[in-house]
C-alpha cells in the first residue's frame, strides 16, 4: 500500500530535520501534533535544495538543482515521487494548496547561489524573499488550514519573521559564506572592512523584522503559536549573542547557542506561555 511508503517518506523528512536543525526540531515538537509531519516535509524539501547548492561541491550543482526542480513539479502533478523527500513534500503542497509561485520563488533563490557572489540591494531582497520569506509562507499555509482570509492577514508578519531568521543566519555564517563560498549577502559590505558600525546597522535592521515577526506570532492560532515562538526565542537569543560578540570575532568563527542553553531557553519560554505572558 502507498500509505506505508508515504509514512516512510515522512520519516525521512523528519530525520533530515532533526539531523540538520535542533532549533527547528524543537519548534516543530511544540506545534500541534497534526502539523508535525507537514512542517517536517517542508523543511526536508528546503534543506535538500539548500544542500545541493551549498555542499555538493564535487558534482554538477546546476544539473542537480534543475533536476530537483523538475522532479518537484512532476511529483506535485503526479501525486508521487520515488524521492521520499519530494513524495512527502508533494502531499503537503496538494493538501494545503501551497502556491507553486512560492516554490518557484524559493528554487530561484537557490539558483542565485550558483552564480551570485555579491548582492546589491535588489538582489539581497530578492534572495531573502525566496530563501526565507516564502518558506515562512509555506508554513503559514499549513497553520491556517485553508483559511485564506487569515493567511492574507498574517502573511506580512510571516515574511518578516522569515527575513529575520535568514539575516541572523547570514551574520552567524559570515565567515563560512565568505571564506568557503566567496559569497557576500549584505549589500555594499566589504568583508575586508567589516566593522562594529556595519554590524550594528545590520543588527538594527534585523531587530525591526523581529518586532514585526513577534506581532504576527501573537496572532497565530493556538495550535501553532507556541512552536513558532520557540523558534523565535532561539533566533532572538542568537541575535543577542551576536550583538555581544565583536565584529572581528564574527568574521572568524560561527556563533552558536549551546544545546544546554537551548533547553534553558525552551523552559523559560514554556513558563511564559503557561502564564499567558506571550
Amino acid at each position: 500500500m502507498k500509505a506505508l511508503y508515504d509514512n516512510v517518506s515522512l520519516k525521512m523528512s523528519k530525520t533530515i530535520t532533526r539531523a540538520y536543525s535542533t532549533s527547528f526540531s524543537l519548534g516543530i515538537f511544540f506545534l500541534s501534533k497534526k502539523f508535525h509531519n507537514p512542517i517536517y516535509a517542508i523543511y526536508g524539501f528546503v534543506r535538500i535544495a539548500d544542500e545541493i547548492v551549498d555542499t555538493f561541491h564535487d558534482f554538477d550543482k546546476n544539473e542537480l538543482l534543475h533536476r530537483f526542480w523538475k522532479d518537484t513539479y512532476q511529483a506535485i502533478d503526479e501525486g508521487i515521487s520515488l524521492n521520499p523527500v519530494l513524495n512527502s513534500f508533494q502531499a503537503v503542497v496538494r493538501e494545503y494548496n501551497i502556491d507553486k509561485e512560492l516554490i518557484d520563488t524559493f528554487l530561484r533563490s537557490m539558483e542565485m547561489d550558483l552564480t551570485e557572489k555579491a548582492y546589491d540591494q535588489n538582489g539581497y531582497e530578492e534572495y531573502i524573499l525566496g530563501s526565507a520569506e516564502v518558506v515562512g509562507l509555506m508554513c503559514l499555509k499549513v497553520f491556517v488550514e485553508g483559511d485564506q482570509e487569515k493567511y492574507e492577514k498574517l502573511k506580512p508578519y510571516a515574511m518578516k519573521l522569515g527575513s529575520a531568521f535568514q539575516k541572523i543566519n547570514f551574520l552567524r555564517d559570515l565567515h563560512a559564506d565568505y571564506e568557503a563560498m566567496g559569497r557576500t549577502y549584505f549589500p555594499g559590505v566589504d568583508m575586508n572592512e567589516f566593522s562594529e558600525e556595519i554590524k550594528q546597522q545590520i543588527e538594527a535592521d534585523i531587530a525591526v523584522d523581529f518586532d514585526l515577526g513577534l506581532q504576527g506570532i501573537m496572532k497565530l492560532p493556538s495550535s501553532s503559536r507556541f512552536g513558532v515562538y520557540v523558534a523565535y526565542v532561539y533566533f532572538y537569543a542568537l541575535l543577542r549573542k551576536i550583538q555581544n560578540t565583536p565584529s572581528s570575532r564574527i568574521l572568524h568563527e560561527r556563533i552558536r547557542i549551546k544545546n544546554r542553553n537551548k533547553i534553558a531557553l525552551l523552559l523559560r519560554s514554556y513558563v511564559r506561555y503557561s502564564f499567558n505572558a506571550l
